[in-house]
C-alpha cells in the first residue's frame, strides 16, 4: 500500500499485480478457489450436523476449522477478486475498513493455531488414555474449548490491531504490518508486542503438537495393535498435514514482511492465505475414512428412490 495526498481516512491497497492480459485468468482461478472453499467446507459442516454419527469430538473440532475457514476466506478473497480489474493507483479503501480486514485475517489465523492445538490435545486422549477420553472430551467440554479458541483469540489479536490503529499499506490486503509500516511516530511496542504473540502462539502450537504426537508414537511403538496403529496414522497424519500447510503459509509471510526489498514476493506470497483453507475441507473430508463413507452413502442415497431422512433421536 502506498500514501497519497489524499482524504486521510483513505488508503491505496496495492493488490494483486496483474497486467490487464493476466486478470481475467487471475480473477476465474481465485473465483474458483472461493467457491470451492465456500463449498467444501460449508458442505463439510453440514454433513457433520446432520449425520448423528459424526457428532463425536473431533468431527465437532472439525466443523470449528470449516467455519473458520469461510471466514477466513471471505475476509480476503473478496476484496481481492473486487480490484483485479481496477488499476493500481484507484484501489482505495478506507482506514477503518483496513483496520476491520487487518483483524480479521489475524483472527482466523489465532484460531486456526488455537483448534489444532485443541485437536492435537484430542488426538493425544483418544489414543493415549482410551479409557478415559469419553469421560473427558465430552460436548461440553468440547463447546467450552472451542469458545476459548475464539475468545483468546479475538483477546490477543484485539490488542495487536489495537496497538496499530493508534499510529498515522504493500500488501494485496490489509493486516498488521501493513498499517504499522505506515506510521512516522515510534513503533516499538508494536514490534515487542506482533513478536511475542507471534513467538507465544507459533510457540505454544509447535510445543504442543510436538508433545502430543511424541506421545502418541511412543504409545502406537509400543501396541502391537495393528489396527489401533493404523487409525492413528490416519487420524494423526491429517492433522499434521493441515498443522504443516498452515505453518508454512504463516511463516512465509512473516518473514517476507521483515524483507521490504523482497515486497514483492511478499505480495504473492500473501495468497498463501487461501491455501489452509482450500486444503482443509479436502484433507478431513477425503481422508477420514468416517467422513468419506459418509459422503460416498450421501451421494447414493441422492439417487431417485433412494432418499431417506435420518432421525438423530431414533439411533439413541
Amino acid at each position: 500500500m502506498e500514501n497519497q495526498t489524499l482524504d486521510l481516512d483513505v488508503l491505496i491497497v496495492e493488490g494483486l499485480k496483474v497486467t490487464p492480459q493476466s486478470s481475467v485468468p487471475a480473477f476465474i482461478l481465485l473465483l474458483l478457489i472461493y467457491i470451492f472453499i465456500m463449498v467444501s467446507n460449508i458442505g463439510l459442516v453440514v454433513l457433520i450436523s446432520t449425520e448423528c454419527s459424526l457428532h463425536q469430538p473431533m468431527y465437532l473440532l472439525f466443523c470449528n476449522m470449516s467455519i473458520n475457514d469461510v471466514f477466513g476466506a471471505s475476509t480476503i478473497i473478496p476484496r481481492i477478486l473486487s480490484d483485479v480489474f481496477i488499476p493500481m493507483s484507484q484501489r482505495f479503501m478506507s482506514y477503518n475498513e483496513c483496520v476491520i480486514q487487518a483483524f480479521c485475517a489475524h483472527f482466523h489465523a489465532g484460531i486456526a493455531h488455537a483448534v489444532l492445538i485443541i485437536m492435537a490435545v484430542d488426538r493425544y486422549m483418544a489414543i493415549c488414555k482410551p479409557l478415559h477420553y469419553a469421560a473427558i472430551m465430552t460436548h461440553r467440554m468440547v463447546l467450552g474449548l472451542s469458545v476459548w479458541a475464539w475468545s483468546i483469540s479475538f483477546l490477543l489479536v484485539g490488542i495487536l490491531i489495537g496497538l496499530s490503529v493508534r499510529l498515522v499499506i504493500l500488501n494485496p490486503f490489509c493486516d498488521n504490518a501493513s498499517l504499522f509500516k505506515l506510521s512516522c511516530e515510534n513503533i516499538l511496542i508494536n514490534h515487542v508486542y506482533g513478536l511475542g504473540i507471534t513467538v507465544v502462539i507459533l510457540g505454544s502450537s509447535l510445543c504442543s503438537v510436538m508433545l502430543t504426537y511424541l506421545s502418541i508414537a511412543m504409545v502406537c511403538l509400543r501396541s502391537k495393535n495393528k489396527a489401533l496403529n493404523s487409525k492413528a496414522l490416519q487420524t494423526c497424519a491429517t492433522h499434521l498435514a493441515a498443522y504443516a500447510i498452515l505453518l508454512f503459509s504463516g511463516c512465509i509471510i512473516i518473514i517476507l514482511h521483515r524483507f521490504p526489498h523482497l515486497s514483492d514476493h511478499g505480495k504473492l506470497a500473501s495468497i498463501f492465505h487461501v491455501v489452509p483453507p482450500a486444503m482443509n475441507a479436502i484433507i478431513y473430508g477425503l481422508q477420514i475414512k468416517a467422513v468419506r463413507e459418509k459422503i460416498i452413502i450421501i451421494f447414493k442415497r441422492a439417487t431417485p428412490g433412494k432418499v431417506k431422512v435420518t432421525n438423530c433421536d431414533s439411533q439413541k
